[in-house]
């Protein structure tokens, strides 16, 4: 007998990962979408309820395993606490996060007292494996100058992109000599040894593309994903909810669940 689907909310339904995730949600028997909330709730298509407050949304729906969000900081920090209120999973691929105001970091880490938590900068299976790389990278090739650039649709709104400040965490955690990000150059500006350069590029319809470079010693060695559309990272989002969901309260990593 097949195990009973993961019922879930979207969050964010009518913007670009929304509709990304219904669409994907739709192909996949493990997962039933039993409501969505949106700004635009008329601009949703899906055969479940729509509406515009998560709060009232999880009231009406008998059970709900999980919540899968990307929307913007200050939603997200609203939607964890509503989503742990109603002992649902929350997963999230909202990025910019960090220094926030509505402090969503905190939001998340509270949530996870009652809930299963996941936020991950990126939800592709290869960014996950092309992660390991670059730690293995860094370690191997001390000394070697490091770059990351990063290109993005041209409606994206944080820069840089929330996974290559990932990446560059990933280099630090092996290089702590690395203490400077340089953001771009303009004018006189001569390498120092303690920077990673950082670059963000928003072009077209580029649904994501992540490239570090490590450079020294007469080579370089060149490490880097394209992702072909956002589909990826929708189904990478719903792994994560069918994986996290009914789990112990705390937070989780993608990465982890993908070794499960």
């Amino acid at each position: 007998m097949a195990a009973e689907p993961t019922r879930i909310v979207v969050t964010g339904a009518s913007g670009r990962m929304g509709e990304e995730l219904l669409e994907s949600a739709g192909d996949r028997a493990d997962v039933q979408v039993v409501a969505a909330v949106a700004r635009t709730p008329g601009s949703v298509t899906v055969e479940a309820s729509v509406g515009t407050q998560l709060d009232a949304t999880l009231r009406d729906e008998e059970s709900v395993d999980a919540v899968v969000d990307f929307t913007a900081p200050e939603a997200t920090a609203e939607y964890a606490g509503i989503a742990a209120a109603h002992g649902a999973a929350f997963v999230t691929g909202t990025t910019g996060l960090e220094g926030h105001d509505t402090d969503p970091l905190g939001e998340l880490d509270e949530a996870s007292e009652s809930v299963p938590v996941l936020h991950a900068s990126n939800f592709s299976r290869g960014i996950a494996a092309l992660r390991g790389a670059i730690r293995e990278a860094a370690a191997s090739l001390r000394g070697y100058d490091v770059e990351v650039t990063e290109t993005h649709h041209n409606g994206k709104r944080d820069a840089p992109s929330g996974t290559a400040l990932t990446l560059v965490e990933d280099v630090e955690a092996e290089r702590p000599e690395l203490t400077e990000r340089q953001h771009g150059r303009e004018g006189e500006q001569p390498r120092d040894a303690s920077e990673i350069g950082v670059h963000a590029r928003r072009a077209g319809d580029v649904a994501g593309a992540h490239e570090v470079l490590f450079a020294g010693n007469r080579e370089t060695v060149s490490l880097s994903h394209r992702a072909g559309d956002r589909g990826v990272f929708a189904e990478g989002a719903l792994d994560a909810a069918v994986a996290v969901a009914g789990r112990e309260p705390g937070r989780y990593a993608f990465a982890d669940l993908l070794q499960d």
